[in-house]
């Protein structure tokens, strides 16, 4: 059975979500697409909260979300219990985000990145598992902060 991945972003990350959706969906994911469609003009937390929702209702493991930054998008899908969204701007940081934060929402700044780094990010932010143990625990201690 395919993955099933969501993404989305808002006008600044446009031209990168669709690059990446295509990628996606040729490496066999199924990829639903929350958004924008266009370049015109939205605010980002729409987007984020609504991945980041449909994530921690389990009905899909993991997301991506690009804004200009990444910044504005990780701020907006954090807010979201059982949601780890990373800002990644490198292979090490996409690699350690899954090893040691079992990060489930990928971040990328469209404005940051080019296209080569986005597309290295993702292959290796897909293909990094958690490596739990001393992990999960700390990761437990960040789920009851503010609770």
């Amino acid at each position: 059975m395919k993955e099933k991945i969501i993404i989305g972003s808002d006008h600044g990350g446009f031209a990168l979500k669709e690059t990446l959706r295509q990628v996606l969906a040729e490496k066999d994911f199924d990829v639903c697409d929350a958004g924008c469609f266009d370049t015109s003009s939205i605010h980002y937390p729409t987007i984020g909260q609504e991945v980041a929702e449909r994530i921690a209702e389990g009905e899909f493991a993991r997301g991506i979300l690009i804004c200009g930054t990444g910044i504005g998008m990780s701020l907006a899908a954090n807010r979201v219990s059982n949601v780890r969204a990373t800002l990644c701007h490198d292979h090490l940081t996409a690699k350690l985000s899954r090893e040691h934060n079992n990060s489930n929402v990928l971040v990328l700044g469209a404005r940051i990145l080019g296209e080569e780094t986005a597309l290295d990010i993702l292959q290796t932010w897909l293909s990094t598992e958690f490596g739990g143990g001393r992990h999960q625990e700390r990761l437990d201690m960040i789920e009851k902060i503010g609770k």
